[in-house]
């Protein structure tokens, strides 16, 4: 079996995070969810669907450790069909006991339509970036969540010109706690 550069720097990132969560945090969340929203890559908006999943940590009182995966789906209904956007986070946040927010550093890998001033095309790659989330808790382990991810694209393309693409997603999540 080979080793790739890519898979040796996925576990050091996950020894990382994972040595940086104290052995003493108070408490572990789970959370899932679906969220429906939108996702703009050059001129074009698109729809985009998005499962997600993540699991937080109390670090103190109200201080939390996020680590979050959103899977953006854009489904092939719309003009230049379907694509896929994965971004992995990596935030610290504040909770509250009906709800948190958490802002951080995301990673993204991508291959969907896009379209600039002149081309429309499929772009794949690997894409650094910002995220912030929020989650409202409504109903016991019932709750909203909406997340926003800005991303740096780069390299040069003509379908790309802007160099960023934004994903704004936001519905429903359950969580459940470990103690």
């Amino acid at each position: 079996m080979r080793t790739t550069g890519r898979q040796i720097l996925s576990a050091t990132g996950l020894a990382f995070v994972l040595g940086a969560v104290p052995a003493q945090a108070d408490a572990s969340e789970l959370s899932a969810g679906i969220g429906l929203g939108w996702i703009q890559a050059g001129t074009a908006t698109r729809l985009a669907v998005s499962p997600h999943a993540g699991i937080s940590w109390r670090i103190k009182s109200n201080i939390l450790l996020h680590v979050h995966d959103l899977l953006s789906v854009v489904p092939p209904i719309q003009i230049g069909g379907a694509g896929v956007y994965n971004s992995a986070m990596v935030a610290l946040g504040v909770g509250w006991k009906n709800g948190d927010f958490s802002v951080g550093p995301s990673f993204a890998i991508y291959y969907m339509p896009a379209c600039g001033s002149v081309l429309c095309g499929h772009v794949a790659g690997m894409a650094a970036g910002a995220h912030a989330q929020t989650t409202a808790y409504v109903a016991g382990p019932l709750g909203v969540s909406v997340s926003a991810n800005v991303d740096w694209i780069g390299g040069s393309s003509l379908v790309l010109p802007g160099y960023v693409s934004v994903l704004v997603v936001a519905g429903p999540v359950l969580r459940w706690s470990v103690k």
